[in-house]
């Protein structure tokens, strides 16, 4: 696994090649991120900041999100997926946040992750965006980049997040977050555009001879796929 001064070496690299990294969610205060992020589980960012102009419209803070009922909630987020789910999730949060907090989003991950439909993921992206608090939320891309540069050794979303909080500065956790996403989502995808990628001599992916691995073709024929079963709601974020 990478030094603290390699992992801050390739993390300038990163900066530079994305140097407006953020979340592409739409937001104008925690509270609008904290929905939007809880909505963005198993949903796209565009696709969730399409629907987030009419319901916050139609709720446009805590107070009023905990007065919703699925009935009037879930048209307006159906096309997110997992609408009943986010629904629950999305009235459940909004109804703890009024009782616990004044409905007032709290800058605590302890207090955070108490509320229904909340993980670590999603507390460290209000923590870091809306609310000036250090986290590093760590997503599919920020954990297959960071384990295929070098930056963590881990399928443990939680472990990942230590690993590269104990290698950076507290004021650089949400920007690494940021920079490993868009190098996912552009670059370091889940079939890797090595021959675009800035940081070639610094990844253990690519060192490895990995990349120029020849991908095993499928074989034609043969017993015919399994079906699959039905599809879960989404875990916590």
């Amino acid at each position: 696994m990478k030094t603290a001064a390699s992992a801050r070496r390739i993390l300038d690299t990163l900066e530079q090649d994305y140097p407006g990294a953020d979340t592409e969610l739409h937001y104008r205060n925690p509270y609008q991120l904290l929905v939007a992020t809880i909505l963005s589980a198993q949903a796209t960012d565009a696709g969730v900041n399409q629907v987030t102009p009419e319901l916050f419209r139609r709720y446009p803070d805590a107070r009023q999100l905990a007065r919703a009922t699925s009935e009037t909630l879930e048209p307006l987020i159906h096309a997110t997926g997992f609408f009943r789910q986010k629904a629950r999730s999305l009235i459940g949060m909004a109804t703890a946040l009024v009782e616990r907090h004044g409905g007032q989003v709290p800058p605590d991950m302890v207090a955070l992750t108490a509320l229904p439909g909340v993980g670590r993921k999603t507390a460290n992206v209000v923590l870091g965006h809306a609310l000036g608090v250090p986290g590093l939320p760590v997503d599919r891309h920020v954990l297959r980049v960071a384990n295929r540069i070098g930056l963590a050794e881990s399928d443990d979303p939680e472990v990942v997040e230590q690993q590269l909080c104990q290698r950076l500065p507290p004021a650089r956790w949400t920007r690494c977050s940021d920079v490993l996403i868009l190098h996912g989502r552009r670059v370091c995808k889940p079939k890797p555009l090595c021959d675009q990628c800035s940081i070639q001599a610094d990844c253990a992916y690519y060192q490895s001879g990995q990349a120029d691995a020849p991908v095993p073709r499928k074989k034609r024929g043969g017993p015919a796929a399994p079906r699959r079963g039905p599809r879960h709601a989404p875990r916590r974020t």
